[in-house]
């Protein structure tokens, strides 16, 4: 063991461990079982090597100008090897080295002190390890002194949260994108397979499956663009900003060159906010994202509450297979892909359980969504004391998000079966096919059509040879696809 000093007193650690006494007591006063993110993790090692690097640039600039360094009075600044080891450290970090040794859990008070506290012991470790000391021996490298240096908790763990939450954000875009392209190849696929239309889960109007799946294409495209508007609103970081944005007690240098080495390090378009106060003490661009992609979890809820629906057994039609045969059943409109076992009692039952994923996980979102609005809010005067819980809630839906599209690409779209055949003999067995005749009938004629074919349980085509409306020639070119799916009728389309 090896005893560890702070300001309420000392404490026993483990002689090998890397993490403090920091985190220790965090690990003690905040007894939450859930895990950190290890995105937000990474995102912190990245965080750090770009203040140390900075902070070498700014030593190497000083000696150069005055032959000394600004600060050489104090004791623990970090000179020569610290830093290389600094770095070193923060670059395993960021790699996600380590990981085992951040024991604050994802919910802790404190605006974070304790995971940027967490992450100084785990590199100020990692370096003496590196030199060839003991962890703990902090009169060599100090975790606030040194692995520290010009940062406060208030910009460093806001900025890597958005630098992991643009990092999930390009992920997410992506797989938009190709569950957007897989439902564009279904609507092509099946542009002129005919369907009934719902209204409020009734038979309403003919359709097509294209034009089901192009409503579902549609939504995923506003999706997609509104993602890609969210990097501008989580860009501007307030790193170097200090302690409430004012940059006291840090070198302007740091201030004015630290998001440079970050933007290095990242490839993501971040950039110094020209009001440090202001993103430090608001949050509301947190709530403006998370609703942006609250959105696409709505999008995905719906579609996928759709499709399950028209796979369920609820959704059964009887269509006669010949002249010669009488009707049999066939359940639902679509075939999912049977991806479990359904039941551990009914043999062979086999449940929805990818739209029964994604819209646990989009409920999960919403709910997100308003402990993320309301902790923004509980934000006072400088600073937000509640960014850990509203960083492990936003890092979560983008990954529930990134798994829906996923498991949507692999387990559910790519192995949707369409009954064609089924479902256009259902549409022509449905009363509201009589709506297509409304521009050559009129409502009370088509009603009589739609009255024989309800009473006597006939199709269309046999309903009109009884009541002898239109010509069988006619009613057969009204009735194809092309007729049926297009955009309103012309004078033409009733005078031929």
């Amino acid at each position: 063991m090896r005893k560890e000093i702070d300001f309420l007193g000392e404490m026993e650690i483990s002689a090998g461990a890397l993490y403090g006494i920091h985190a220790a007591r965090a690990r003690r006063n905040f007894p939450d079982t859930t895990p950190f993110h290890v995105e937000w993790f990474k995102a912190m090692g990245l965080v750090k090597k770009a203040c140390y690097q900075t902070a070498e640039a700014y030593e190497a600039a000083m000696f150069e100008k005055y032959g000394t360094i600004s600060g050489s009075q104090v004791p623990d600044y970090p000179r020569g090897k610290h830093f290389n080891h600094l770095i070193h450290a923060a670059s395993e970090i960021a790699d996600g080295e380590y990981f085992d040794a951040f024991i604050v859990p994802a919910v802790s008070g404190g605006a974070g002190t304790s995971i940027n506290m967490n992450v100084n012991e785990i590199i100020t470790n990692v370096a003496l390890t590196n030199m060839g000391e003991k962890p703990g021996s902090y009169n060599i490298l100090d975790p606030i002194g040194h692995a520290n240096i010009f940062q406060s908790t208030n910009d460093v763990v806001p900025t890597a949260l958005r630098v992991a939450a643009m990092f999930l954000l390009q992920e997410l875009e992506n797989e938009i994108n190709a569950l957007r392209f897989l439902m564009e190849q279904l609507e092509t696929t099946h542009q002129n397979d005919l369907r009934i239309g719902y209204t409020q889960m009734q038979e309403a109007v003919p359709s097509s499956f294209g034009k089901l799946f192009s409503t579902y294409s549609e939504a995923l495209s506003r999706d997609w663009w509104r993602v890609s508007k969210c990097f501008e609103r989580i860009k501007m970081v307030n790193l170097g900003g200090g302690a409430i944005g004012t940059g006291m007690a840090v070198p302007r240098y740091f201030i004015m060159e630290a998001i440079g080495h970050l933007q290095q390090l990242t490839g993501l378009p971040l950039t110094r906010s020209e009001n440090l106060a202001d993103a430090t003490s608001n949050l509301d661009s947190f709530v403006e994202v998370h609703a942006t992609i609250k959105a696409h979890a709505v999008n995905l809820e719906k579609m996928v509450s759709d499709i399950r629906l028209l796979a369920s057994d609820l959704t059964s039609i009887s269509v006669p297979v010949s002249p010669q045969s009488s009707l049999v059943t066939r359940h639902s409109s679509f075939v999912i892909p049977q991806c479990q076992v359904g039941s551990s009692i009914m043999p062979g039952k086999i449940n929805p359980v990818i739209p029964e994923f994604v819209i646990s996980a989009a409920h999960r979102i919403y709910a997100n969504d308003q402990l993320i609005s309301s902790l923004c809010a509980q934000g006072c005067l400088e600073l937000n004391a509640y960014l850990p819980a509203i960083g492990h809630a936003l890092l979560d839906s983008f990954k529930l998000l990134i798994a829906c599209d996923a498991t949507l690409q692999r387990n559910l779209l790519k192995g949707l079966l369409v009954f064609q055949g089924e479902s256009k003999a259902m549409l022509f067995r449905s009363p509201s096919i009589t709506t297509a005749l409304l521009p050559l009938l009129g409502y009370h004629k088509a009603s009589e059509m739609a009255k024989f074919m309800k009473n006597n349980g006939v199709d269309i085509f046999v309903a009109n040879q009884n009541l002898k409306l239109l010509s069988d020639e006619k009613l057969h070119k009204l009735l194809l696809p092309e007729n049926l799916l297009k955009l309103g009728y012309t004078g033409s389309d009733v005078n031929e």
